[in-house]
């Protein structure tokens, strides 16, 4: 059978769920990379889509199957008119947070869950969300945020101060949750934002919502994560943060997506060029659209690492 890209299918749950069940099901039924660029580029058919919150949240839970009869299940949010105005719905920082982690974590330990921005035609994105409108305007596409669905996980007894003592393991996870909550400035405390595995053995603990964030103003819910709540951070991801460098910043977060708007008027994704302007977060030049962090951002970002690095440094925080 020939699958569609995009297609919804009635009655394919169970197919659904013996793929899910085939695989490891704790926090991913598929290796993190291989996630990664499923969610990217790989055309799927959808089984089911549902509001997260209510039946006419625009931000959805969908569940997906790919040709190879691989499912899965993201979070899709479509972006806002012009790809980055609206309060808490800033696509570019929520793939910012998860291209960040690369630099310093391996994919066993990500915290951020797979995280990409794709095109999606429009008539697609109607069936679910009937206001919504092309990303920009003139094209046919809306531009969505899909994030990998993670299994086995609960928001309960998330931070356990006396567990981060005792545990070396949790504390490690956890440590390296909070380094890039800090580097990324996270500003909203939203319990639903915070994970931790079911699995004791291994307490993966995850940042999945990371919208609010860098330049962002802060959330009424607060923004606890926003600072460096441990006292201790494992000595390899230290290690690795120190060999960051400016050049090492701008490459993998001055141009985190580019599409181009073809013949059809579509948006159609493309290799990232040179930063078109790296005072703009989204940038337009002809038919070429890019996203990314601007130069101020990524000015902060590294300001945050450095003063954490010399609290390393002066013995205020230990290493482990």
């Amino acid at each position: 059978m020939t699958l569609r890209p995009f297609l919804i299918t009635a009655g394919a749950s169970l197919a659904f769920a013996a793929a899910v069940a085939a695989q490891d099901n704790r926090n991913y039924v598929r290796p993190v990379l291989e996630i990664e660029a499923r969610l990217d580029t790989v055309p799927f058919e959808v089984l089911e889509a549902r509001g997260v919150r209510s039946g006419t949240d625009a931000t959805m839970r969908l569940a997906m199957v790919f040709p190879d009869s691989v499912g899965l299940r993201a979070k899709m949010k479509p972006a806002p008119p012009g790809g980055d105005t609206s309060f808490n719905n800033r696509p570019r920082y929520e793939v910012a947070a998860y291209e960040l982690q690369k630099l310093f974590l391996s994919p066993t330990d990500f915290v951020v869950p797979p995280t990409m921005l794709r095109s999606l035609p429009l008539d697609l994105v109607k069936r679910w969300n009937p206001e919504v409108v092309p990303t920009f305007g003139g094209t046919h596409s809306v531009l969505v945020e899909l994030q990998y669905w993670l299994v086995s996980v609960t928001p309960d007894d998330f931070w356990n101060p006396g567990r981060f003592k005792r545990d070396t393991l949790y504390a490690r996870y956890f440590a390296n949750m909070n380094i890039l909550t800090y580097l990324i400035r996270h500003s909203d405390t939203n319990g639903g934002n915070f994970l931790i595995s079911r699995d004791s053995i291994a307490p993966h603990v995850y940042s999945v919502d990371n919208g609010i964030a860098f330049m962002s103003n802060v959330s009424e819910r607060g923004y606890y994560w926003r600072d460096l709540r441990v006292d201790r951070l494992p000595r390899a991801t230290v290690e690795r943060l120190r060999a960051l460098t400016r050049p090492d910043l701008e490459r993998a977060l001055g141009v985190l997506a580019q599409f181009t708007i073809d013949a059809n008027r579509e948006l159609t994704p493309s290799a990232r060029g040179p930063n078109l302007d790296p005072r703009a977060g989204v940038r337009h030049k002809g038919d070429v659209v890019q996203f990314g962090l601007t130069r101020g951002e990524i000015d902060d970002l590294q300001d945050r690492l450095q003063r954490l690095l010399k609290r390393v440094d002066e013995g205020k925080i230990a290493q482990f």
